[in-house]
């Protein structure tokens, strides 16, 4: 018998595999489909404080800022500690920046203020038309895919089992013992629920309501350059703002940033419209447009794919975080939205932590699973 079962193979459920193993637990990981298959695999990989207002979803990202520079030492996947440039249109969003800045700081964020005129310092093709920017220099990218592997393969003795779907959850009484599958059962002495957009549906399984719903996003890939155009990941102000939005309709913001092989990723959208894949081409329009007012460079650079993901959204923008109280046994480490990929040691930290009886690092009330209850 596994001393835990982890449901989900995507990136925060291999860091939760990773840290429960590092703390000498015995760990099997489930998922019906292969490694990083779902919301892990559609990601970009950021890994970002600058996004965030002072609160617990931003300790918990400077958290996570720390353990993925450690953890970048295991080597066999893409880290780049760059930096993110968050830029603005006019002196009013520009204030509006410096001022977010220096709250985040108090809280230990590192930042610097750009001005216009040294805009083209940190991106030479940029646009002119901007008022200055706020240069977060803890901001990082990672490759979600190859991360969520290397975690996986790194975690002593864990047994991971792909093509597997979770049917139901063994119990004693309130208790979750293991899970069902449909290949068997596996007992366990803890079950954690990593698995994503389906958190809510997973947690459903044992009785229980967790409010995560799907969020659509659309990235766009441009053409291999043979000259990097993009040296950090810059985005406009309004992108903090989509993040933080609970509208259910389309909002767009400009997110652009290159990778080691060459291409330029371009995003975001944020949509609510269910488990729907279909490719919208107004939303790729107006990515493409927005990307290109920021960078007029790409203008007759080429889009070579396209590819969409689900983020999991919560009501209140927080992750689940911890033991459920309502069927003991059961934790969870979902609803990140489109910060997973960021916060995923952290959390697989922290629930190794509770796993293993330690007191958590961090107030983990705000995370709690039950508070959607009321």
């Amino acid at each position: 018998m596994a001393d835990v079962v982890v449901i989900g193979a995507g990136v925060v459920g291999a860091a939760c595999a990773y840290f429960a193993a590092r703390a000498g637990l015995s760990v099997t990981v489930v998922d019906r489909g292969p490694v990083a298959s779902g919301t892990t695999g559609a990601g970009e990989g950021n890994i970002l404080v600058s996004d965030k207002e002072p609160g617990p979803e931003l300790e918990l990202a400077l958290l996570s800022n720390r353990l993925w520079r450690e953890l970048a030492g295991l080597g066999g996947f893409e880290f780049e500690p760059k930096g993110g440039l968050v830029v603005a249109e006019t002196d009013e969003v520009l204030r509006t920046l410096t001022t977010l800045a220096e709250a985040q700081s108090a809280r230990g964020v590192e930042y610097a203020p750009v001005d216009h005129g040294r805009l083209p310092d940190y991106e030479p093709h940029l646009t002119r038309d901007l008022a200055g920017g706020v240069f977060y220099p803890q901001d990082s990218q990672v490759q979600p895919m190859l991360a969520a592997a290397r975690l996986l393969e790194q975690a002593p003795g864990v047994r991971l089992r792909t093509g597997v779907t979770v049917t139901g959850f063994l119990r004693e009484g309130d208790r979750v013992t293991g899970v069902r599958t449909d290949r068997g059962d596996i007992p366990a002495g803890a079950v954690v629920n990593a698995s994503g957009t389906w958190g809510g549906e997973v947690a459903a399984l044992a009785g229980l309501d967790l409010p995560i719903l799907p969020r659509r996003g659309f990235i766009l890939v441009t053409e291999p350059l043979a000259a990097p155009l993009v040296r950090h990941k810059v985005y406009t102000a309004a992108y903090v703002t989509d993040v933080a939005s609970d509208n259910e309709g389309l909002e767009t913001s400009a997110v652009v940033e290159g990778t080691p092989s060459g291409t330029v990723l371009i995003g975001a959208s944020r949509e609510r419209v269910g488990f729907d894949r279909t490719v919208s081409i107004p939303v790729l329009e107006a990515l493409a447009r927005q990307a290109v007012t920021l960078f007029p460079v790409l203008a007759d650079r080429r889009v070579i794919r396209t590819y969409c993901g689900f983020r999991p959204y919560c009501p209140d923008h927080l992750p689940v975080i911890g033991g459920d109280p309502r069927a003991p046994g059961l934790y969870h480490a979902c609803g990140h939205e489109g910060a997973g990929i960021g916060l995923a040691p952290a959390t697989g930290h922290l629930i190794a932590g509770l796993l293993t009886g330690k007191a958590p690092e961090l107030d983990l009330s705000p995370f709690r699973p039950e508070r959607f209850a009321a």
